[in-house]
């Protein structure tokens, strides 16, 4: 622990934080990690080289690209946020967790989802839902597990021990509320069978429902709650308070009321009635002022402490994951415009838009608050190298650069050759063409990816480690407030 929080724990009482259900997370967020981008990897391969998926079904793209996303999203982003919600929940509440059993069944049963997925979607069981592949019984042990993790945080927040909530836990309340919401409107169903269901809803309107939850769930899944971790874990490595505090309350309030009406802009020029697509083009566009308004909170927490950047890598990931969130939230709104959408749409424009945001924010930001942490849970003052975390930074800032250059450039190439028209009115391009012309960006994209993913691996070397060289630690409640 550094200094400042030994300090801040002089004249402890027996009473411990559990850290147990943290370190679990901890751990898991990164082996998902390795899995879900392996899955990545291996899928960007065989659209540069499509007989890599071997004629097996369920090597094929089409079963393991919603493996990777569900992998990616929901098990490596899902346990990050599961351990930096516990950590901070129960530091800024000055309490242990209200109950460590259903914190377990927590842990245990969002394994156990995980593994439901990785054995379902590539037998090619789905409902066929962006983001919301998962058939109906795992849909519903889903929701068991997510009312625990629900208990359990709002729990220790009404027991809390300091009056006041800190912002984080604002975010991570929003993110557990909302995604709970999204979960359970959208995976209304009728089953036909143990392992085939059938949406309640039909055409447009369950196109509508769908785009409603799935661009929330990158609202809230992977917006708010990783501005949770934002708003603990860099005012912490930075050793600075958040920027403005005032700031901060109306970032919440604008985000978490902004992003909820944003998602029609996925169906620009569809069935979806004219009036519906622009009020989601509308809200999108409102959506950078809050965005940027974070973003520029986060950033400017380093005011007088620039320095910092020089020799900090750990900050270096949150403060550079920053800035991937805001040109990710330029970026969305700009393409939620109808003129800009009728040339992004259906390209790798949407591939890079995606990926700048979940590997440059959400990644960088889970890898620098994980950094944070385990030293921390396993009794350490550091990780047990900080030049491999160095190394990590750079090889996964190429590596993002790479893959979403890449993305942008054929997304355009795509969107320009596919409107391309001759004079007689036919069209310039064919679409084996446009794929074709693509081969070369496809390539690079893979280069970028293995590169991220070699970062990764070298993490979890270095987590290892950091924890083979520890032992597990739980952190302490101050004495004057244990009993309070």
């Amino acid at each position: 622990m550094q200094a400042s929080e030994k300090s801040a724990f002089s004249g402890v009482s027996p009473l411990t934080f559990n850290d147990t259900v943290v370190r679990q997370f901890s751990i898991m967020a990164i082996v998902w990690g390795i899995v879900g981008m392996s899955l990545g990897l291996f899928i960007a391969a065989q659209l540069a080289w499509p007989e890599l998926n071997f004629n097996i079904p369920w090597l094929s793209y089409g079963r393991l690209r919603p493996l990777h996303t569900n992998a990616v999203i929901f098990a490596f982003g899902g346990c990050a946020l599961f351990a930096t919600s516990y950590y901070v929940v129960q530091r800024t509440c000055q309490t242990r967790l209200i109950s460590d059993k259903l914190a377990a069944f927590h842990f245990w049963g969002w394994q156990l989802i995980v593994v439901a997925a990785a054995i379902t979607l590539p037998l090619g069981y789905t409902r066929g839902k962006e983001y919301a592949e998962l058939e109906w019984p795992i849909v519903l042990a889903i929701t068991v597990v997510w009312v625990a993790y629900a208990i359990v945080f709002f729990g220790t927040l009404a027991i809390r021990k300091v009056r006041h909530i800190y912002v984080a836990n604002w975010f991570f309340g929003a993110f557990i509320i909302a995604v709970a919401l999204l979960h359970i409107v959208n995976g209304a169903a009728l089953p036909a069978g143990w392992l085939k269901s059938y949406s309640v809803y039909a055409g447009v309107q369950d196109a509508m429902i769908q785009w409603w939850y799935a661009h929330n769930a990158v609202g809230f899944f992977l917006t708010a709650g990783f501005l949770g971790m934002m708003y603990y874990f860099i005012p912490k490595q930075a050793e600075r308070p958040i920027y403005s505090y005032r700031l901060s309350i109306v970032h919440f309030w604008a985000l978490i009321f902004t992003y909820m009406w944003a998602g029609p802009h996925h169906l620009h020029y569809t069935a979806l009635p004219d009036w519906t697509q622009s009020l989601g083009m509308i809200f999108s566009l409102i959506l950078l002022a809050p965005s940027w308004g974070g973003m520029i909170n986060g950033i400017m927490t380093l005011s007088g402490a620039w320095h910092k950047l020089r020799d900090d890598p750990i900050l270096r990931f949150l403060i550079v994951s920053l800035s991937f969130y805001g040109m990710s939230t330029f970026e969305g709104p700009m393409m939620s415009i109808k003129t800009v959408n009728a040339l992004s749409h259906y390209t790798d424009w949407n591939v890079a838009h995606v990926h700048s945001g979940a590997l440059g924010w959400v990644g960088l930001i889970s890898m620098g608050s994980l950094y944070y942490l385990i030293p921390r849970l396993f009794g350490q003052t550091k990780m047990f190298s900080i030049k491999a975390i160095e190394v990590h930074f750079w090889i996964a800032t190429i590596g993002i650069v790479l893959y979403i250059a890449a993305m942008w450039i054929a997304g355009v190439m795509q969107g320009l050759m596919w409107r391309a028209i001759n004079t007689d009115g036919t069209l310039t391009y064919t679409f084996v063409e446009t794929v074709k012309a693509s081969y070369p960006f496809y390539v690079v994209r893979f280069l970028g990816g293995l590169l991220y993913l070699i970062g990764i691996l070298i993490m979890a070397w270095n987590v290892a480690k950091t924890a083979l060289a520890g032992k597990p630690f739980n952190g302490q409640v101050p004495a004057n407030l244990a009993h309070a």
